[in-house]
């Protein structure tokens, strides 16, 4: 269940717990899991407007099967969020050493540091 989005129909507060779309050509109404992102032609309703749901004569709703039970993040959220983190925590690869042969007057670079000869 998220949260964030609302059931489409007038003066209901309710979380959104499922999609309902139209197929015009074949006169169908399709009403399924809430869908990832909102879309414009979707309507989000909540879990007692999907149960009351009616479609105009002649007109078939096509059911399909609603979790309403929030499991939580799935397995895919956890590892994307474990590789972020171990890829945050990796030390940054230090940068090659510059050697300037051509300057000696200007020593060795390490870093924003310089060592300077006393040559």
């Amino acid at each position: 269940m998220n949260p964030a989005r609302r059931c489409s129909r007038t003066a209901c507060g309710r979380a959104a717990v499922a999609t309902l779309t139209y197929v015009y050509s074949d006169q169908t109404a399709v009403l399924g899991p809430l869908s990832l992102h909102a879309e414009p032609h979707a309507y989000d309703l909540c879990g007692q407007h999907s149960e009351r749901l009616s479609a105009p004569r002649g007109w078939e709703v096509l059911r399909l099967a609603l979790d309403l039970t929030d499991k939580g993040p799935s397995n895919d959220d956890l590892l994307a969020l474990a590789d972020a983190v171990r890829e945050a925590a990796r030390p940054p690869e230090p940068a090659p050493p510059i050697h300037s042969a051509d300057d000696p007057t200007r020593g060795t670079r390490r870093g924003h540091l310089r060592v300077l000869t006393t040559d």
